[in-house]
């Protein structure tokens, strides 16, 4: 019903682009199948404009699951990278041919995700942000989505079912849905409604922006039910000064004695607003600018065959390390070659069918949390 491609179509090499099928068609007909490296690269030298990598342990399940002697070596989630391979493959072509729309599909995406999400993470670091944006994306994909969120030091998610596949709970307070089923002057009602049926360990956070003005509504809802926080959500037609507008909510609800009311914003914020407002704002709920982040382009290309380095014009020949130094920066240089004082950053994945790093969430979280202090990501 959902134009959703099984898991099955993926570990089975039909998830790929027909001109695959063509490729091991004619290798096949030629007895033809090298001992190839290949390697996934966003871009060749590095330029200083770190991207932040995700999807990495979908990949290596995958390329775990399609050949025992295949060999893969890569950057573990939530490494920074800018320049140079982020993933090598060592095996013979027909072996993964048909992976690559896939594999790079994994990739592409959910560091995208991450990136823009890192981007808000670090733009607001004393505020809670959380990640909004899975209404934008199909179904299928927003577990990619949540995921990407948090491995970029996101605070949670909203959306349940995504909880449910990557193993975290997923958060929300009330819509304007529930307000507006009670009616103008009723929204006391309301809040009392989410009150009385939220877990007891859900913030009390009430949507203050329906039908009055936010000063008026949030003072309302803090003498309603005992209130963790007011989130004003307002459409931006009707928004005017939406730093004026906090400003004056914190300060009428000091004036009536609710100083311990926090204050949360959502509704089409990216990094330039989370900075405008990280002041006078408790917590962010980040939408459209983390979910339908534009895609890393990354591409797949065969660099050795048979042992002799090749590429194809505009790639650079022969298998390559990429290094971190220690100013943060990244050089890129052949496998033979060492670079003194620099950190090489691919590591074994895949070995013998098995993955043999450490791809896990929580470990990823704080990889990337150490990795923006050591690029300096989002200092400028």
């Amino acid at each position: 019903m959902f134009d959703i491609v099984s898991e099955d179509a993926i570990l089975g090499g039909r998830a790929t682009d027909a001109y695959f099928d063509r490729t091991v068609a004619a290798l096949e007909a030629a007895d033809r199948d090298p001992e190839v490296v290949a390697e996934v690269t966003a871009s060749q030298f590095p330029s200083g404009d770190c991207r932040l990598l995700a999807g990495v342990r979908e990949a290596a399940d995958l390329l775990a699951s399609v050949d025992a002697a295949l060999e893969v070596d890569g950057l573990a989630p939530g490494r920074l990278f800018d320049g140079g391979p982020v993933m090598r493959i060592r095996g013979t072509y027909r072996a993964f041919a048909r992976y690559e729309t896939s594999l790079l599909g994994f990739l592409s995406q959910a560091s995208g995700i991450a990136t823009a999400a890192l981007e808000s993470r670090v733009a607001a670091p004393e505020a809670t942000v959380l990640s909004f944006g899975a209404r934008h994306v199909h179904p299928s994909v927003a577990a990619v989505v949540e995921r990407s969120a948090l491995l970029a030091g996101l605070d949670g998610f909203s959306h349940v079912a995504a909880g449910d596949i990557i193993g975290r709970e997923a958060g929300g307070t009330m819509p304007h849905a529930l307000v507006l089923c009670f009616g103008p002057g009723n929204q006391e009602a309301a809040w009392r409604a989410f009150d009385a049926g939220a877990p007891e360990d859900t913030p009390r956070i009430a949507l203050v922006d329906t039908f009055t003005d936010e000063t008026d509504e949030a003072r309302r809802a803090a003498e309603a039910i005992d209130l963790d926080g007011v989130r004003v959500d307002t459409t931006s037609s009707r928004r005017g000064d939406l730093r004026h507008i906090l400003r004056e909510l914190r300060w009428k609800l000091d004036e009536a004695g609710h100083g311990d009311v926090e204050l949360f914003v959502s509704g089409g914020l990216d990094p330039a607003t989370l900075r405008e407002l990280r002041d006078v704002a408790d917590g962010f709920g980040v939408g459209g600018y983390v979910s339908n982040a534009d895609p890393v382009d990354f591409a797949l290309d065969i660099v050795e065959v048979d042992g002799e380095p090749t590429g194809k014009r505009g790639k650079l020949s022969g298998t390559k390390e990429v290094y971190r130094l220690p100013d943060g920066s990244h050089e890129v240089v052949p496998a033979d070659a060492s670079v003194p004082g620099g950190e090489p950053l691919l590591e074994p994945l895949v070995r013998d069918g098995e993955v043999v790093a450490e791809l896990g969430l929580e470990e990823a979280i704080e990889r990337a949390r150490r990795e923006r202090a050591a690029v300096g990501f989002g200092e400028a």
